[in-house]
């Protein structure tokens, strides 16, 4: 079992956690801060011939700087001093990848601040990139593509990454509970204190799962963000405009923001917003929304599972916010209908196998025919 507390979150695998890594706290009281000293205490880790390979394009040392430059330009976009605020993210940071991430949560040349809101928002993606499975799981009662997902994530992270101890410890778990979901795949994995996707679970239970960036936070950032594309337009003799086809303007493009920096617009709970921003920003979440029912529809039409695009559907929904939901139009009966359908549709599933003798229970005569009406 996964024991819980208010310190310990994703604490066996810290990248998760609300704080960097111990091996960073050490650095950091033997490193000078200059960015300079602070490469090599980044590069502690010893990586293999094929990872160094993997790494030509841009070495560590360039992408601690990548993120430095990154984070200073998100800071002075939406006019703040740290990505922080009373101990919570107040920062959209969703510009900068794994490495650049991992490499602001490790490397003492970045602020305890900056350390600690890289943690928070490493341990967001984790959760989000877990939140539309695990809501499937709980309707199927099969934790296989939870933990598969999970798996997927953290194979997805940088060489830096994988190659710390914490990394290789919450990989095993999870290897671990896919090996005893083959012979149990209704039953949550025992794969010890390590394990992730368990520490997940628990935490998102009793609600203590990474917080987003409030809707007001992102608000006042985009609002900041906005004045200053509006002000360089007007320096530079143009005028700015969500006009993508503009030959004269300088085009704003509202889609390189995240869901839920447009969704605070959209939402404009504050009045900060033109009425031709709040539009602007409407149809570039839409956008992002159709293309992900696109998405869905088309990998369900692959699969060969008639439950696919209910299950795709379930699982995007359980990935957004209540805000981008709402923001989105994305409504409760939309979640109950794709609920339905699966239910309907399995069960269906379920009568046909047994008329036809693939049931786990023998077709009686007639069942088809009953099934049908008959």
């Amino acid at each position: 079992m996964v024991a819980v507390n208010s310190t310990s979150a994703y604490a066996a695998y810290q990248s998760y956690g609300t704080a960097y890594t111990s091996a960073a706290a050490t650095r950091a009281s033997t490193t000078a801060s200059t960015s300079q000293e602070a490469a090599p205490s980044a590069a502690e880790v010893v990586l293999s011939d094929e990872a160094k390979a993997a790494l030509s394009e841009r070495s560590f040392a360039s992408v601690i700087t990548d993120a430095r430059s990154k984070l200073e330009t998100l800071l002075k976009d939406a006019s703040r001093t740290s990505p922080l605020q009373k101990g919570k993210l107040a920062l959209d940071m969703s510009s900068l990848d794994h490495r650049e991430l991992y490499a602001m949560s490790s490397d003492a040349s970045f602020s305890a601040e900056e350390r600690d809101a890289a943690g928070l928002e490493m341990q967001r993606r984790f959760e989000a990139a877990l939140s539309g499975p695990a809501a499937i799981a709980e309707v199927t009662g099969n934790y296989t593509n939870l933990y598969k997902a999970a798996a997927a994530y953290l194979d997805g992270l940088g060489a830096e990454e994988r190659a710390s101890t914490d990394w290789k410890s919450g990989r095993d778990a999870v290897a671990e509970g896919l090996k005893q979901l083959q012979t149990k795949p209704g039953t949550l994995p025992d794969a010890g204190d390590s394990d992730p996707v368990a520490l997940y679970l628990a935490l998102t239970a009793v609600g203590k799962g990474a917080e987003p960036v409030s809707m007001t936070d992102l608000a006042g950032n985009t609002r900041s963000a906005l004045d200053q594309i509006y002000a360089q337009a007007k320096a530079n003799g143009k005028l700015a405009t969500f006009n993508r086809n503009t030959t004269t303007g300088t085009y704003v493009d509202l889609g390189k923001l995240s869901s839920r920096a447009l969704s605070s617009i959209v939402l404009d709970r504050e009045g900060t917003f033109t009425p031709t921003e709040v539009n602007a920003a409407r149809f570039a979440l839409q956008s992002k929304s159709g293309a992900t029912l696109l998405a869905g529809f088309q990998s369900a039409s692959k699969s060969g599972d008639p439950t696919a695009f209910s299950q795709n559907i379930i699982a995007a929904f359980n990935s957004m916010s209540s805000e981008e939901r709402q923001a989105v139009g994305w409504s409760d009966q939309l979640y109950k209908a794709a609920m339905q359908s699966y239910a309907s549709t399995s069960k269906l599933m379920e009568l046909f196998g047994q008329a036809t003798g693939g049931g786990s229970t023998p077709a009686g005569p007639g069942s088809l025919a009953s099934l049908l009406g008959g």
